[in-house]
């Protein structure tokens, strides 16, 4: 394991913090956990994240976090934090991390242009002591044991969302279905996921209630319940009932494991140990060619899940 700095130890008491996280759903949810475990190894810092506005529900209502910042520079120099710690690593990203105004400004060290940070990261591998593919929580724990966080088990994500029942679900148990993704080879067919719905009404007496945003396509999912459109911390409740959750690779899955509901993730080329459920019981199905994954597979994947 790569030697630890004492950055966390030179943050004076009731320091703040800005971590920088702009995108994507999936990479702030996984973002989580990092500020879990700082704010659980200093209680006394305050955090700030800053988060592009159709993320920042991700952020907010988490008790670890006193401020969602718009990533405006003005914004961000204004909080005043000593360390600014970047977990994005775009220019964006960088810029506000420049002119954050922060003593200590960390980030991995490949990220450009380098004279930005004067606390460099090593690749979480080095970090971690671990030769294998790093999941995405662990690649943004590594940032924070790296500051001097003492190296644990990293946790499971959080997304606060709202309390009690979501408007939007059914009064029988239901699973969640997100049935589109960022791209075509991620997309696992409309009609299959029609079809595991109506498995999982049949033989699970779950009705599926179908999410998309605003502009995706769900004409296909007519004959169910259709959620679109509908506020981060919405979803994040209808989530949050739901007793199992199916779909593409895409960041619904992570709000659903953040919740800790049982999950059936389709994965085309993307990397699994990247990308998989953090911490909640799940099942993955993979191919290259994402057609190729049957209804039969997805059905028994689901029953061992059930």
């Amino acid at each position: 394991m790569y030697k630890q700095t004492d950055t966390l130890d030179r943050l004076p008491a009731g320091s703040r913090v800005a971590v920088i996280r702009l995108r994507s759903l999936g990479d702030c949810v996984l973002a989580t956990p990092a500020i879990t475990l700082l704010k659980q190894a200093r209680p006394d810092l305050r955090i700030g994240v800053v988060a592009e506005e159709r993320f920042a529900g991700v952020f907010e209502g988490n008790p670890d976090i006193e401020k969602v910042l718009p990533p405006r520079v003005n914004a961000v120099r204004g909080y005043g934090a000593a360390l600014a710690l970047n977990l994005h690593g775009g220019t964006r990203s960088a810029r506000l991390t420049a002119l954050s105004g922060a003593r200590w400004r960390a980030g991995f060290d490949i990220f450009r242009p380098a004279w930005i940070y004067n606390v460099r990261i090593p690749r979480a591998q080095q970090v971690l002591g671990v030769e294998r593919g790093v999941h995405t929580a662990e690649h943004a724990a590594a940032a924070v044991f790296y500051l001097g966080v003492p190296v644990r088990e990293v946790p499971r994500a959080q997304v606060a969302g709202l309390a009690g029942r979501s408007g939007y679900a059914p009064e029988q148990p239901y699973a969640v279905i997100h049935a589109v993704a960022a791209t075509p080879e991620k997309t696992w067919p409309a009609e299959r996921f029609a079809a595991l719905a109506g498995w999982l009404e049949r033989e699970r007496g779950l009705k599926s209630v179908f999410i998309g945003a605003a502009g995706d396509e769900l004409n296909a999912f007519a004959g169910w319940p259709v959620v679109q459109g509908a506020p981060l911390g919405e979803m994040a409740r209808l989530m949050r009932g739901a007793a199992f959750f199916a779909g593409n690779d895409s960041g619904p899955a992570h709000v659903a494991a953040a919740c800790g509901v049982p999950s059936l993730v389709i994965f085309g080329p993307s990397d699994e140990a990247v990308w998989a459920p953090w911490r909640t019981r799940a099942e993955i199905l993979k191919s290259a060619a994402i057609a190729e994954i049957t209804v039969e597979a997805a059905t028994a994947a689901a029953g061992r899940l059930l």
